[in-house]
């Protein structure tokens, strides 16, 4: 089964959905969870452009990419569960690639922001990435909220 799950996460519901997924799986097969936060850094996206610098630290980034994983995992029984946090800074879908591959992970479960077909091919979004081109399986959990109806 699965032994070691990567879940990339930002402090979104969908993002906690997520965490909530692999916490019961890994409850199931007795895995190793690696709770990931991406700190967003504009140098990831667009180079080192002065235009698009920002001054915020790497200290401070580190310190927002510990606070969202605290706040994830708050409030969840983790005992017997082994849960390693890690807050890395870049784009996040190829730090979320390069993470699967260097931590040799079975699965990676994941939040959907739920853009849609075409905002998501023209932005691009970060699950969407990480599942074409993750080399092992990618689980995508979706929020379904209250006004969502099937039409057929």
């Amino acid at each position: 089964m699965f032994k070691k799950i990567l879940v990339p996460i930002d402090g979104s519901d969908s993002s906690n959905l997520a965490f909530s997924t692999a916490l019961e799986l890994a409850k199931l097969s007795n895995s190793e969870i690696i709770l990931l936060n991406v700190t967003f850094t504009p140098q990831a996206y667009w180079g080192n452009n002065l235009a698009y610098s920002v001054s915020i630290s790497e200290e401070e980034l580190n310190q927002l990419g510990n606070k969202i994983i605290n706040e994830t995992i708050q409030n969840s029984d983790l005992s017997n569960i082994t849960v390693t946090p890690k807050v890395l800074s870049g784009n996040a879908a190829i730090t979320i690639l390069k993470e699967a591959l260097l931590e040799k992970v079975d699965l990676i479960i994941m939040g959907s922001h739920g853009q849609g077909p075409i905002v998501g091919a023209v932005l691009g979004s970060v699950s969407q990435k990480v599942l074409q081109k993750s080399r092992c399986p990618v689980m995508i959990t979706k929020m379904v909220g209250n006004d969502f109806e099937l039409t057929v």
